[in-house]
């Protein structure tokens, strides 16, 4: 039995949790901010698979969670150069400001879809291509079948793939790896962690000045 078992845990095909582990650890994008980071398994934002960002209003510091990671994102080495895909924000982007914050504005591509349909067929194309570091998308209104697909689609690549819904989608089941609710307070931005892999959930106060 011994030697049979020793046999079987040689074999390259078998799935071990150390290797899974091992495997994560190498695929955390820093988000640029440390608490964050120590609450997250690998150090830093999951990739290939698909994060939520639960918002009770738009406009809270959500960008501001994001743009260390996309400003390492627009300057990783390569010589072919990856978008970072904005898809249908509520708001107009201001280029200034995200020069300011680093990121490279020729590589930002923006799309704005007037159907449901057609935003979450984008978004799906998108991260089946291979071609954008990051997608960051509006989608208030999507399923779990959507949200299944877009996961399978996500672990396809090693793109940072964010939808941001409202906070009201909670309660709702959802594939993704990692769930956050934030909440605009007094003194900042507090993040609730609902879902992550390797831990339970978590409250991290004031990550950063809103």
């Amino acid at each position: 039995m011994k030697a049979s078992l020793e046999a079987l845990l040689s074999t390259a095909t078998l799935w071990r949790a150390a290797d899974r582990e091992d495997r994560f650890a190498k695929t955390g994008l820093p988000t640029g901010f440390a608490r964050l980071d120590a609450a997250l398994a690998g150090g830093g934002w999951p990739l290939a698979t698909v994060i939520e960002l639960l918002l009770p209003d738009d406009g809270i510091g959500e960008l501001s969670l994001l743009l260390p990671a996309l400003h390492t994102l627009t300057h990783e080495a390569s010589s072919s150069p990856r978008w970072v895909l904005w898809m249908t924000p509520p708001h107009t982007l201001y280029p200034p400001a995200l020069a300011q914050a680093g990121l490279s504005l020729e590589r930002q591509l923006l799309i704005r879809a007037t159907s449901r349909s057609d935003r979450l067929w984008t978004l799906e194309q998108a991260l089946v291509s291979k071609r954008c570091a990051a997608i960051v998308g509006w989608v208030a209104d999507i399923d779990g079948r959507w949200l299944r697909r877009l996961n399978l689609a996500a672990q396809r690549g090693d793109t940072l793939t964010v939808l941001l819904r409202p906070a009201s989608s909670r309660a709702q089941h959802s594939p993704a790896t990692l769930r956050i609710l934030l909440e605009r307070t007094p003194r900042g931005l507090d993040l609730e962690i609902i879902k992550r892999r390797g831990g339970g959930s978590l409250r991290i106060p004031h990550v950063l000045s809103v």
